[in-house]
């Protein structure tokens, strides 16, 4: 990228792209777009971050121009940081608009916000707008133009820096200049044409990373360059730098606490809410772990601000600086994904994974239940609720010894199972008599509700306890059994049944064997008829 060697950064940054635009020449599957998309999400995420950065580095080199006298040699570097910071927002800004525009016209995301996989796949859309359209060669030049309009601006101020052109065609890439199959190919037609958009909106990301690098690297260049610093203690402030002032509870807040002009060799004490923290190269390094809050606005959001401190020597005598910092703790949303979300099923092992997307690989849940027990399964987030026999469960969600929050649910009792005669494994026609030699192999079964048996088949274990059946003839009772399982001894009934007869059964009990093996009667009043012929 620039004069000098690269940083790690900037490499991976390098290779990223590379990989990037080498994928699409090779037509990826369409299962790749989704991944695509995850690292769509993370250049943004590290835009925004550069961003602030840089934003940051423009008013450092602005105040330390200032406290050191504002030298008119100086002067000019403070205009030229300023209107690097213009021209590269102007530029971001226009590729920005250029990926919201392809994620309009081809209807890439839902209502709420979520990207569509059938909109991902389509290839056509970006063919038309960056080749037909002419939009792709505009940006090129655009983008082309940006490193050397930063390189002359530089070279202005007396700062020797030179940047490598962003948008190349195949010829210009090592990765393909040598392949025959792609070597030909310009910049558009290498990237957009034929490209899934899951993966155009990447590269646009893509490039609007390397912009705002390559201002990040030319805004340093400038700060290396100004005269040396001049500690006048009437002018120097504190500042606080952060990620972002939006965390989740149970995650990190990482910021630098620093002085505007800090200057090597100088020796600093910090603190922050009264914690000392490790200074390096003249960098208080805050880190610590944000416990919830106990009220939260209609955003979700609860406001704190971190009060610091900074001690540093000027002329031989300890200075305090202090800072104070504005930061808004995020609250951690509890998302619960199962087949019986809604409500859970009494005395039944439900099973649910609960997570706290905001806290990301930090998550260590720790569930407490009240109504209920539970047990914990092997991935974070997994656990079985055995609820009680009625009212509700109150699941508490914490992690790493910060709660998080809590769900409750209703608990649904299980539904009755149907009673159902069978003649082997083919179910009786109550409508149709059935012969004497048929009868002697009857089952009573109780057959499970078919959303139960599906979603908890290990609760959906029913069996017939308690009933009877009778011989009925010209509506007199003839003789009974007593029913105690499914197959039932109806042998003597039989020898005594003639035709026109009929067996009728009564179910008074039904036995539910749960997963932990323990039976659970359950009441029934169940009463159906058995034609019997010869």
């Amino acid at each position: 990228m620039a004069g000098g060697k690269e940083t790690p950064r900037q490499r991976m940054i390098g290779m990223m792209y590379l990989v990037l635009t080498a994928l699409l020449a090779l037509q990826v599957s369409n299962q790749i777009l989704q991944k695509f998309i995850l690292l769509n999400a993370g250049l943004e995420r590290t835009s925004k971050n550069y961003i602030q950065k840089n934003e940051f580095a423009v008013n450092i080199i602005s105040s330390t121009v200032e406290q050191q006298g504002s030298n008119e040699l100086d002067l000019p570097k403070v205009d030229a940081a300023r209107e690097i910071r213009s021209m590269t927002a102007d530029i971001y800004s226009y590729l920005e608009d250029i990926k919201q525009n392809l994620i309009e016209v081809s209807n890439a995301k839902t209502d709420e916000g979520v990207f569509k996989n059938s909109a991902l796949k389509n290839v056509d859309i970006p063919g038309n707008i960056f080749n037909n359209n002419r939009v792709g060669y505009e940006m090129q030049e655009k983008l082309n133009q940006y490193p050397q309009e930063v390189s002359t601006l530089l070279a202005g101020i007396g700062v020797n820096m030179s940047f490598e052109k962003i948008a190349n065609d195949a010829d210009e890439i090592d990765l393909f200049k040598n392949d025959p199959d792609v070597r030909f190919k310009d910049y558009v037609n290498l990237n957009f044409v034929k490209s899934p958009i899951g993966a155009v909106i990447a590269i646009i990301s893509q490039h609007q990373n390397e912009v705002l690098n390559i201002e990040s690297e030319a805004l340093r260049g400038i700060t290396n360059s100004l005269g040396s610093f001049i500690f006048e203690a009437d002018k120097l402030f504190a500042r606080v730098a952060a990620s972002s002032n939006v965390v989740a509870a149970g995650t990190k807040f990482e910021a630098d606490m620093f002085v505007a002009s800090s200057a090597s060799g100088i020796e600093m004490k910090m603190t922050a809410d009264g914690r000392e923290v490790p200074v390096v190269d003249g960098f208080g390094k805050i880190e610590f772990n944000v416990a919830p809050a106990s009220n939260y606005d209609d955003r979700g959001l609860a406001k704190r601000t971190l009060k610091g401190e900074v001690v540093v020597p000027i002329g031989g005598v300890d200075s305090l600086l202090t800072v104070e910092y504005d930061y808004f703790v995020a609250q951690p949303l509890i998302r619960v994904t199962s087949e019986v979300v809604q409500q859970l099923y009494a005395e039944c092992a439900n099973d649910l994974m609960i997570d706290v997307p905001a806290l990301g690989s930090s998550y260590a849940p720790e569930f407490s239940v009240s109504g209920g027990q539970s047990v914990k399964g092997n991935r974070p987030g997994e656990v079985t609720i055995i609820p009680g026999s009625s009212g509700k469960v109150n699941i508490g969600v914490s992690s790493g010894g910060n709660r998080i929050g809590a769900v409750e649910y209703d608990i649904r009792g299980v539904p009755t199972p149907t009673i159902r005669p069978y003649i082997g494994e083919t179910q009786v026609d109550l409508q149709n008599p059935s012969s004497v030699g048929q009868l002697r192999n009857l089952r009573i079964r109780a057959i499970a509700e078919p959303n139960f048996a599906r979603t908890m088949a290990r609760d959906a274990n029913f069996e017939v306890t308690a009933g009877e059946i009778r011989l009925i003839r010209n509506d007199v009772p003839r003789d009974q059994v007593k029913i105690s399982g499914e197959s039932v001894a109806i042998t003597n009934l039989l020898a005594q049944a003639q035709a026109g007869d009929r067996l009728v059964v009564i179910v008074n009990e039904v036995t539910r064997t749960n997963f932990q093996q323990r039976k659970i009667p359950i009441s029934m009043n169940e009463v159906f008829s058995i034609p019997v012929k010869n």
